[in-house]
């Protein structure tokens, strides 16, 4: 100063130089997940429609519809908590009445789990139910009753009870040793006895 007077210094604590010279990070923005290759947008953008009608924005930012061709009896599943629906293929053999069933079906078992947070539910209770009726499908069954038919799977391998000959016929080799059940079941007690070991019938495919 001009008058001579001294300026009193207050040094900054080590910390506070830190807070100062280090600039806060921004937070990082929240990553939209990807939709698989094998999603249906038309059929996802519905869902997400419907869920931000119904004030569910998280599952509006999370619902996602896939065709899953391996799926055989099944018209339909909804994972949670990742929020994907599965829809069958072969629905599409049918009608569009029956897609729209089926996708308002599993949609509503999202529906259900979103809004009761972590209570645990049944799958068709009465949450279920609920989202139902408020997705248009009242009364909904809970089950289909679509004609979809299963793959059938040739039983291949042979295996015989060196007691009683008997023959069982399987799909897959056991992973361990398997005995006649029947025999097992009248000489000892149900319980396993390698006497009763089943032997593969030479001549069979692996």
């Amino acid at each position: 100063m001009a008058d001579g007077s001294v300026q009193p210094e207050f040094p900054w604590p080590a910390w506070m130089r830190r807070a100062r010279l280090v600039p806060e990070k921004p937070p990082a923005p929240r990553k939209t997940p990807e939709a698989p290759a094998n999603a249906d947008s038309e059929l996802s953008n519905w869902c997400r429609e419907k869920a931000t009608e119904l004030a569910l924005p998280e599952l509006s930012a999370k619902v996602c519809v896939v065709w899953n061709p391996r799926m055989r009896t099944t018209a339909g599943r909804a994972w949670w908590p990742t929020g994907k629906i599965e829809l069958n293929p072969k629905l599409r053999d049918f009608s569009t009445d029956e897609v729209w069933q089926t996708l308002k079906h599993e949609l509503a078992h999202l529906i259900a789990y979103q809004r009761s947070g972590r209570r645990k539910i049944q799958p068709h209770g009465i949450e279920w139910q609920k989202a139902c009726a408020d997705l248009g499908i009242a009364g909904e069954s809970v089950r289909h009753s679509l004609p979809l038919k299963g793959r059938r799977m040739e039983r291949k391998l042979a295996y015989a009870c060196p007691v009683c000959r008997s023959v069982v016929r399987r799909v897959r080799p056991p992973k361990r040793a398997i005995a006649c059940y029947q025999c097992c079941r009248e000489h000892n007690g149900g319980r396993f006895h390698e006497r009763f070991e089943l032997i593969k019938v030479p001549g069979d495919s692996a």
